[in-house]
Parts: C-alpha cells; structure tokens; sequence
C-alpha cells in the first residue's frame, strides 16, 4: 500500500514526538564514572579471557561474579592478549599489542596492569615486539610469587621471555629459551618452561632479573607420546596430561624438578573404548579438596583432542582414583576451579557462556549465558 504525502509526513512527525519524549525522560549520562568493585575481591570473582575469534585486533578480559550470575566489567585489551591475575589482588596484567592504524602501521607492544577494583590502567610498560601472537593460554603471562616480575612467553619463531620489573616499571631482561615454549612461574625467582626434546628447563633470577642459573632435566620422551603443554598447577607443581591420558606431575619447588608417579586417568578398558581427555585449558585443580577436573571424551581421534566436551572427570590427586563425574548442558572447551575452602568449577562453553559447578557438592549449577564471545581461558584469584 502506498501512503499520500500528507498521511506519511503525518506520521514521521507523530515519530519524531514519540521518539523526542522517550529521550526527553532518559537521565542524562555522565562519563567517566566508574563503579568500584570492593577489595579484597571475592574468591570466586572471575576473568573470562575473550579471545574474539571474529576480532583479535582488539581483544577483552569480561569480569564476573558467578554466585550472583552477574558482569562485573569489562577489560578492553589489545590483540590476542593474555591475562594473569597478581597474587596480592590489587592487579591484573595483560599483554597487549596495538597498531597505529588499528588493523595496520606501527606495532606498539605493551604490559598493561590494570586495577582490580576500578578495572582501570594503572601504568603500562612497552616491551619487545615479540610477544607470543597465539590463541591465549595459561603460562604465556605469569608473575612471580612476590609480584616482582612479570614473565612474557615470546615466539618470533625463536622463543624466549621478557622479564618487567614491576617495581621498577621497566623491562629488565629478555631470556632466550630455544626450544622450549612457555614460563611456569615457580617461587619468587623462577620460572621453568617446556622443551621440544622432552625436557623440563629451569632458570633463576636475581633480584634484578638477571639469570643466575640454568638446567634442564628429562620429563617425557617426544618420540612416544604428545604430552600436552596447557598444564594445571598447585603452587609449584604442576600436572600435565598426554593425549592418551597419562598424567605427568612434577614438583618444581626444589633446586631440579622431581617428576612425581605416573598414572593413568581411565583404565584399560575405557582406553580400548574410545575415553580420552580433550579441551583447550582441558584440566583444573582445587587445592581445597586436593581434586583434578578433567574434560574427556568418550569417542577420542586423532587430531581431536582439542574438541569441547560435555563430561568432566573427578580424580583423587592423592589416590588417582576417579572419584566422579560432572555432566554440563554445554560444549565446555576451558576450565578453572577457584581456590577457596567452597570452591568453583567454572567452564567456559563454546556459545560464549560461563558454566558453573559447586564442588562442594559435586554438582552442576547454572550458566551463564553470553557473557562473551570466543572465551579460551577462565582465571581466578
């Protein structure tokens, strides 16, 4: 049907009036005002990486409270940045990479501590142009147990770590790990990383930064298994996980780490029936309960066992005995459990929500939906 030109310019002005008075009543916005979050953070206050698949330019960090299903805030990071949270609670340090032209021009490499409860920039340092362009993961940012330093993965394809002082501000170090990926922060001075030729590297620093010693002890043979690098840890042991599901612990807290027993996740029955672990961030542990969550699958392939999951194993980290399983409604493809005394099991699911287990009970709790895009990684004080 067409409309008289009286009738239709009628009607765009009886919208123009409508549309005049609904702004009319909306309060006017005033910038630059921020809600702060209390502190100390509450222990179950958690961080979704959002890597942005359709993006990456300009990546974000989304801050949530899962009791009350609520979005805290929200971190507006540079490209493909990973996060990692200061064990004192007052930071959060991302990696950032920006362009001049945003898609293009000069590349401008940054450290960006962030604050907890305003969720703004407190300083920022430029560091090397090396910084590891990946699909974010745990242990390509980390800090030192003191808060000292920050340690940068690098890949440009040579890989090494930047080392910031975070007193000082400023990039005291670079350290060149050839080989190896990765820096598992260990204690106030060390890092360890994971070697090609199936070997576990320790390095120390000063209280400067600067390397003081160096050494490397056999952990895994390459030529017979694909041992996982997205490892779960509980202070300075960490737990890793083959392909196959074979479960290599170590205890890096002495001078030369101490591989702990080997064990299995499933028997050999599960094994000839198809279980198998799978995931991005694919374990978790909760040092309360002394327990490792483990996404499996039960119809494992080659080249898939980086594919979400719905069933999540429960094990005994002191028996590795399986003591449970955790269905969600979801594709979970990262996981985190919270460490307080009534922790969390948080995944992140494939649709950009944020799955929620009681561990205390053991059971799953709610979702909540769309609180990001392409989530990689969940984190937690």
């Amino acid at each position: 049907m067409r409309l008289s030109r009286p009738l239709c310019t009628g009607l765009l002005l009886a919208a123009a009036a409508v549309s005049a008075t609904a702004q009319a009543q909306l309060p006017v916005e005033k910038l630059g005002q921020n809600t702060t979050l209390p502190f100390p953070p509450d222990p179950h206050r958690s961080y979704i990486v959002d890597f942005e698949f359709n993006n990456m330019v300009a990546t974000r960090v989304v801050v949530v409270d899962p009791d009350q299903r609520k979005v805290l805030g929200m971190l507006s990071t540079g490209g493909a940045a990973p996060a990692v949270l200061s064990h004192d609670q007052k930071t959060v340090y991302t990696a950032d990479i920006f362009f001049e032209r945003y898609v293009r021009g000069e590349r401008t490499d940054v450290i960006t501590a962030w604050d907890t409860s305003s969720l703004s920039p407190k300083w920022e340092v430029k560091i090397p142009s090396k910084r590891a362009s990946t699909l974010t993961e745990r242990y390509g940012l980390s800090t030192s147990a003191d808060d000292r330093f920050v340690y940068i993965y690098n890949f440009t394809p040579a890989t090494s770590v930047t080392v910031v002082d975070t007193n000082k501000q400023k990039v005291v170090n670079e350290l060149a790990i050839p080989g190896c990926i990765l820096n598992y922060p260990v204690g106030k001075r060390r890092f360890a990383s994971l070697c090609g030729d199936g070997k576990l590297q320790m390095i120390t620093l000063d209280d400067n930064g600067q390397e003081v010693d160096r050494n490397a002890t056999p952990f895994f043979d390459p030529e017979k298994e694909k041992l996982v690098e997205r490892a779960a840890g509980d202070g300075d042991t960490y737990y890793f996980v083959t392909t196959e599901g074979q479960v290599r612990g170590v205890d890096l807290s002495g001078k030369k780490p101490k591989k702990l027993p080997e064990w299995w996740l499933t028997t050999e029955q599960e094994r000839q029936d198809g279980w198998a672990p799978g995931g991005w961030q694919l374990m978790a542990v909760a040092p309360a309960l002394n327990r490792l969550y483990v996404l499996m699958h039960p119809d494992h392939a080659p080249h898939k066992w980086e594919d979400p999951s719905q069933t999540i194993w429960v094990f005994d980290l002191k028996t590795h005995k399986k003591v449970g399983t955790l269905e969600t409604p979801s594709l979970v493809w990262s996981l985190n459990a919270t460490s307080d005394d009534k922790p969390l099991l948080l995944g992140t699911n494939v649709e950009g929500g944020l799955d929620i287990f009681d561990l205390t009970k053991g059971e799953y709790v709610d979702t909540m939906d769309g609180v990001s895009k392409t989530p990689t990684l969940v984190i937690n004080h």
